[in-house]
């Protein structure tokens, strides 16, 4: 299972073609009553767009939901047609593929 992104993840997926500008990040956190956090902000690129912010028992827990978020941006190429790329990440486990498809060291 990936580490938790406590550095934030920033994606975006452009197509001007197809008129698609989306952009989609994600971050793990703990506010002050050590609540783990996980925070997810999407919309279309330059917009306010929307968040949501969902609060876990355990990093168990919160690595399967961030792990779930990051296969859904995986199938943005048949849902959308343009796959998400890699914007932002302090992270070494998280790299795009020859597709700019999100990939997740699972080590």
């Amino acid at each position: 299972m990936a580490s938790l992104p406590y550095t934030p993840v920033e994606m975006t997926a452009i197509d001007g073609s197809r008129g698609v500008h989306r952009r989609w990040s994600v971050i793990a956190y703990r506010d002050l009553f050590g609540a783990l956090l996980v925070e997810t902000r999407w919309g279309r690129c330059g917009c306010v767009g929307r968040t949501l912010i969902r609060c876990f028992p355990n990093e168990a827990a919160a690595g399967r939901y961030v792990s779930q978020l990051l296969a859904r941006r995986r199938s943005a190429v048949k849902r959308i047609g343009v796959g998400y790329a890699l914007r932002n990440a302090a992270r070494g486990d998280l790299e795009t593929n020859d597709t700019n498809v999100i990939c997740v060291d699972r080590a």
